[in-house]
C-alpha cells in the first residue's frame, strides 16, 4: 500500500524543506538570451501570466510567516515549518521579480479580480481559514504552470521559470494538506465542517477566475477557458478525494458544469502520496504531464 503524507509527522515535511533550503539559493534563471516575441500582444501576456505569479507568492509568503508567529506558542516545529514554507515563497517573489524586468514589464497592481480575491484573503484571521485558502490557491497555481509549461511557445528562460514554479508548487500543495491537517486537530469542533461552505465557494470562484484570467493570459499561455476551468474544478475536487479524512467532498453540480463526476478524481496518481511529496521536493525533478 503507498503510504500517505497522513502518516508523516511534521519532522518529515521539515527534514524536506531543509534539504531544499540548501540548493535554493544554488539555482539561477539563466537570462543571457533576450526574448523574440511573436507579438506585442503575447509579451503583455506574459507580463501579465508572471505578474499574478508574483503576487500568489506575495501573498503565500506574508500569511505562512504571520501563522508562523502564532502557531510558535505551541507547535515550535510546525511554525518553523511555515517559515520555511514562506521563505520558499519568498525566493519565488525574488525570481519573478528578476523575471518580470528580463521580459521587459514591471510589478504592476492588482486587477479588479486579483485584488477582491487577496483583500478577502488578507482578512481572515481563523487559521484553518487561512490555511484552505492558500491550499486552493497554490493547487490552482501548480494545475496553471504545468499546464503553460505544456502549451507556452518554448522558450528557454521561460521553461525555466515555469519549471521552477511547477515543481516548487505541486510540493507545496500536500505540505499545505499537512498544515490543514494540524492546524484542524486543534481547531474548535466542528472547524472543519464550517470550511465546507467554503471550500465549495472558493472552487466556483476560482474556476470562474479562470476567465478573467484567459482575458489577460491566453496569448501567453494557450490555455482555453475551458480546459483551464476543468482542471481547476478536477485537481480542487481530486486534492479532497484522496484526503477525504479533511471532509471536503466536491459538488457533483459544479463538477457536472466542465462535464466532470466524482468517479473521473478517482484513478490516478495519488499527488498526496509520501512518494509523490519527496519526488515533488527534490529541485532536480520535475514531472511535466499532460493536463
Amino acid at each position: 500500500m503507498t503510504a500517505s503524507v497522513q502518516d508523516r509527522p511534521t519532522a518529515f515535511w521539515l527534514r524536506l524543506l531543509k534539504q531544499r533550503r540548501e540548493r535554493m539559493h544554488d539555482e539561477k534563471l539563466d537570462l543571457t538570451v533576450p526574448i523574440v516575441w511573436d507579438s506585442a500582444e503575447e509579451k503583455v501576456a506574459a507580463v501579465a501570466f508572471f505578474n499574478a505569479a508574483f503576487r500568489a507568492e506575495e501573498s503565500g509568503l506574508r500569511q505562512a510567516h504571520e501563522v508562523a508567529g502564532e502557531v510558535a506558542v505551541w507547535d515550535p516545529e510546525l511554525a518553523e515549518t511555515l517559515r520555511l514554507y514562506g521563505d520558499e515563497e519568498g525566493w519565488h517573489r525574488e525570481l519573478l521579480t528578476q523575471f518580470i524586468a528580463y521580459l521587459g514589464g514591471e510589478i504592476r497592481p492588482m486587477g479588479p479580480t486579483t485584488r477582491t480575491f487577496y483583500k478577502l484573503y488578507a482578512r481572515a484571521k481563523k487559521h484553518e481559514t487561512i490555511v484552505l485558502t492558500n491550499l486552493m490557491f497554490e493547487t490552482i497555481g501548480a494545475t496553471t504552470y504545468r499546464m503553460a509549461l505544456r502549451r507556452a511557445k518554448p522558450r528557454p528562460a521561460v521553461r525555466q521559470m515555469l519549471t521552477i514554479l511547477t515543481r516548487d508548487e505541486s510540493f507545496h500543495v500536500p505540505l499545505n494538506v499537512h498544515f490543514l491537517r494540524r492546524i484542524l486537530a486543534r481547531a474548535a469542533p466542528g472547524a472543519g465542517r464550517d470550511l465546507r461552505g467554503l471550500y465549495h465557494l472558493l472552487t466556483a470562484s476560482l474556476m470562474a477566475s479562470a476567465a478573467a484570467s484567459r482575458r489577460r493570459a491566453q496569448p501567453f499561455d494557450r490555455i482555453p477557458f475551458g480546459s483551464l476551468a476543468k482542471a481547476y474544478a478536477e485537481h480542487l475536487g481530486r486534492i479532497f478525494v484522496h484526503a477525504d479524512d479533511l471532509g471536503f467532498v466536491p459538488s457533483r453540480a459544479l463538477l457536472a458544469t466542465v462535464g466532470l463526476r466524482r468517479s473521473d478524481l478517482r484513478g490516478h496518481d495519488d499527488v498526496l502520496s509520501a512518494d509523490a511529496a519527496e519526488r515533488a521536493a527534490d529541485r532536480s525533478n520535475v514531472v511535466v504531464q499532460e493536463i
